[in-house]
């Protein structure tokens, strides 16, 4: 087993010992087999479990509880699923509210679960601060983007547009041009999530067994390196590890996003920065950025990662000196004072991303399969919608939750849009990512040209735009 510690700057700081569970061991026949102890599957054990106490359900883990993306990611508990938007749009106003007023729920429903459940993992519900700095084209960019949320009905009590100065006093970046606040959202510690949510189903009467990496599944089966389970219903819930499991890995890319985390900071160095109340904030580059202030006062700070040849899973997050560098220079663009701060902590982990950045939801009731993935990084808050929706499908229940647009209904796997074959992936994905890192270059220089940033801009936005 790998130094669990070192996984993450979460697992580094649980207040606790790792017990591994049992691993499976012969033949169990159950009702629902899931495969894997992340966010999705131990939220989807949850909901069955809260209505259908009966159930007999079994979960199969590789590692232990917390070992991928749930143990890894950068703790933002979103109201919120990508490409909602794009998935939303045609709906009329009254459904699309309803759908909208679903997913910004999302962080209050966890909450409650929290409460019941007694469990701690640092929630706080200060919002999302999408700041526009470093350069102006960011601020041209944020507000088109909420002109768009205001075109499909959402309002200043979603999203805020703030000035300068309103920005300055929650956070206060190098170079501020203004941002945006949504309340819809929180901020967490997410090892001890969903090594809470472990605990709990457990308390429920769901077995989980650890080191029991899955080798084979169809409907009906799923076997392990020692054991198998029957069941009537499989649910394959392995995010960013699809490609470990054909045919997943057709419909599931795993790409990686990586982080870094700094020191405790001083009360005198958050008096500079801000972040009083828990919010996230990202700035609105294409680098994806987003970062929080933990609970123990340090900046925890990640930026979009890599994608690896045929989908293979990255397995080392021991990251390079350039990888800790580009988390650093962005850090220090934002922060000039952090500029020499001490990195305890660099981690990065593999995420599940669909074809064309739009999550599904899905279940084939001929062949007693149940599925929620591609949540493209925002898998903290879209696996615990994904949990509930799959909890209904399986029970058979018609909801606000499995109407809606992400959700394919009952069907083969075969609904799921498909990535193209390689070399084409990583070609078109390395092309994209490469114009990201041109565009941020061109536009965090003040001397560039203005036909270059233009260029730049134009160039970036194109292959971005075939991917959706």
């Amino acid at each position: 087993m790998p130094n669990w510690r070192s996984i993450s700057l979460w697992m580094d700081t649980l207040d606790e010992d790792l017990k591994l569970r049992p691993a499976l061991s012969g033949s169990l026949v159950v009702d629902v087999a899931i495969i894997g102890a992340g966010y999705t599957g131990l939220w989807t054990a949850y909901y069955l479990k809260r209505q259908a106490p009966g159930l007999k359900i079994a979960i199969v883990e590789s590692e232990f509880a917390g070992f991928g993306a749930s143990g890894r990611n950068g703790g933002w508990l979103m109201g919120n699923l990508l490409g909602e938007d794009r998935a939303l749009a045609p709906l009329p106003s009254e459904v699309r509210k309803a759908s909208f007023d679903l997913l910004h729920g999302i962080p209050d429903e966890v909450a409650d679960v929290l409460q019941r459940e007694e469990i701690d993992c640092h929630f706080r519900k200060g919002g999302i601060l999408y700041c526009a700095a470093r350069y102006p084209e960011q601020e041209k960019r944020l507000r088109e983007q909420l002109a768009d949320l205001y075109a499909e009905g959402l309002t200043e009590a979603d999203y805020r547009w703030l000035s300068p100065e309103e920005l300055n006093g929650q956070l206060r970046v190098a170079n501020p041009y203004g941002g945006i606040h949504t309340p819809h959202c929180a901020t967490i510690q997410p090892a001890k999530l969903v090594r809470g949510l472990a605990r709990a189903v457990e308390r429920m009467g769901v077995q989980l067994f650890e080191q029991s990496p899955a080798t084979h599944w169809q409907p009906g089966l799923v076997r392990t390196t020692q054991g198998e389970l029957k069941a009537h219903w499989v649910v394959p819930a392995i995010e960013g590890y699809a490609a470990s499991l054909p045919p997943l890995g057709k419909y599931q890319l795993p790409v990686q996003s990586l982080l870094i985390g700094t020191e405790p900071l001083s009360d005198e160095q958050w008096a500079e920065i801000g972040l009083e109340h828990g919010q996230a904030f990202s700035e609105s580059s294409r680098q994806v950025t987003y970062a929080q202030r933990t609970a123990d006062n340090r900046l925890a700070f990640g930026a979009r990662g890599g994608y690896r040849f045929g989908g293979k899973l990255r397995q080392d997050f021991q990251l390079t000196e350039d990888e800790v560098g580009l988390r650093r220079y962005l850090l220090g663009e934002l922060f000039p004072q952090l500029r020499n701060v001490r990195i305890t902590h660099s981690w990065g982990g593999n995420l599940g991303m669909a074809r064309r950045f739009r999550p599904h939801m899905l279940v084939d009731r001929k062949n007693g399969i149940a599925l929620s993935g591609g949540y493209g990084g925002e898998g903290v808050g879209a696996s615990n919608l994904g949990g509930r929706t799959l909890a209904d499908l399986i029970l058979g229940k018609e909801s606000l939750l499995t109407r809606q647009p992400w959700v394919l209904g009952d069907g083969p796997l075969g609904r799921l849009s498909a990535w193209e074959p390689e070399p084409c992936r990583w070609i078109g994905y390395n092309a994209i990512i490469r114009s990201f890192v041109h565009e941020d270059r061109v536009l965090a220089n003040p001397h560039s040209a203005p036909w270059r940033r233009t260029m730049a801009l134009k160039l970036a936005g194109l292959l971005e735009g075939l991917m959706r």
